[in-house]
């Protein structure tokens, strides 16, 4: 009687029908009548119906709807579950904190952190190197001499060319089990008369300045400054042209390096390893020269502004050099560089110039 019923019931009332006659039956006797119909509408349509009457606390309409959750069920979900799907989108930016460099310049150009894995014997940057095809001099110095060189002439134009190349290696790290790395460096600086075509544009000017160097990482903090090195060396510099232009002359000097924020000062005080009268060609030139220089770098937007100052107060005579780096495309950076003063290069170590140029960075010498 039952049976009948379901099979010759409407189609859309089948669902009620089965399920308020299969409210008393059993789970298997329920499944057992549905599979026996013939028609697959009919005998999924019997399954639902016998599903609901079983658990009225699930209702289920079809397979079809089953299968796709409701938008109500949907906004239901609990604040625990919906926290704990992860949210798409753009992945939250750096703070300015975790954008700024892991090491500052002074301690990238010193290894004051840690040991740079390129170990010892590895050629880095030690000042900057770059290449200047238009230098300008405003008062070129015609007639070089000293104390002890009588004066030379030399024809000369006030544009020429200036380069220099300057690297430094370590050459022992961690001496004697200490902090303390020793270095060796060297800079050459060459001025060419590359104008001059009248003489066959000759290098009127090169110098040659290799030094020793021991650095000493510290961390101390005066006066809001960060105190980040201590260090000595012994630097060699001259010209390498025969009397009467040969200028030469050796010093010993102690260093120190501190930094805040952005800017970064280093300062050097030395003292003239005494020669012979007779074999020293420049006796004064500490009168020109000072006993110290201090640099000063402040980096800012990809750019870095250079500073270097020499000064005898003794005899009132020093120089300023001014520079600025600035980017060009991709790696490539531009280079203004400025000097007024005395010892732009050892032939002119007593002759006042100002000179400025443009040209090509080959290296920023603040980082490696």
């Amino acid at each position: 009687m039952l049976f009948s019923r379901c099979l010759l019931g409407l189609p859309l009332m089948l669902p009620l029908l089965c399920s308020a006659e299969t409210a008393a039956e059993t789970a298997d006797a329920a499944l057992g009548r549905c599979a026996k119909l013939a028609q697959a509408q009919a005998r999924l349509a019997c399954f639902d119906a016998a599903a609901a009457a079983l658990h009225p606390a699930v209702p289920v309409t079809s397979a079809s709807e089953a299968a796709v959750p409701a938008p109500a069920e949907a906004a239901a979900e609990t604040p625990a579950a919906a926290a704990a799907e992860p949210v798409a989108g753009p992945a939250p930016q750096e703070t300015a904190a975790e954008a700024l460099p892991t090491h500052t310049s002074l301690a990238q150009l010193w290894d004051l952190d840690d040991d740079s894995p390129r170990g010892v014997f590895m050629l880095r940057g030690h000042r900057p190197s770059y290449f200047l095809p238009g230098w300008h001099q405003a008062h070129p110095n015609y007639a070089p001499s000293s104390p002890t060189q009588g004066a030379a002439t030399q024809d000369l134009r006030h544009t020429e060319a200036k380069f220099q190349l300057s690297f430094k290696s370590k050459i022992w790290q961690n001496m004697l089990g200490t902090p303390a790395d020793l270095w060796f460096g060297y800079t050459q600086q060459s001025h060419w008369q590359l104008y001059n075509k009248h003489q066959s544009s000759p290098f009127r000017e090169t110098d040659y300045e290799p030094e020793i160097m021991a650095s000493v990482p510290v961390d101390w903090s005066w006066l809001g400054w960060r105190v980040r090195l201590l260090g000595t060396g012994f630097v060699h510099q001259s010209n390498g042209q025969s009397d009467p232009l040969s200028r030469s002359w050796n010093r010993v000097y102690g260093m120190v390096g501190v930094e805040r924020g952005p800017l970064t000062l280093t300062a050097r005080l030395w003292q003239r390893l005494p020669e012979t009268e007779g074999s020293d060609d420049n006796p004064d030139i500490t009168d020109y020269y000072g006993h110290g220089d201090l640099q000063a770098l402040y980096r800012w937007n990809n750019h870095t502004l250079g500073t270097l100052v020499r000064y005898n107060p003794s005899t009132g005579k020093g120089a300023l050099q001014l520079g600025w780096t600035f980017p060009l495309s991709g790696r490539l950076r531009g280079y203004l560089q400025y000097f007024d003063g005395y010892g732009e290069s050892l032939i002119d170590y007593n002759h006042r110039n100002q000179g400025i140029g443009f040209g090509l960075l080959l290296n920023d010498w603040t980082q490696n």
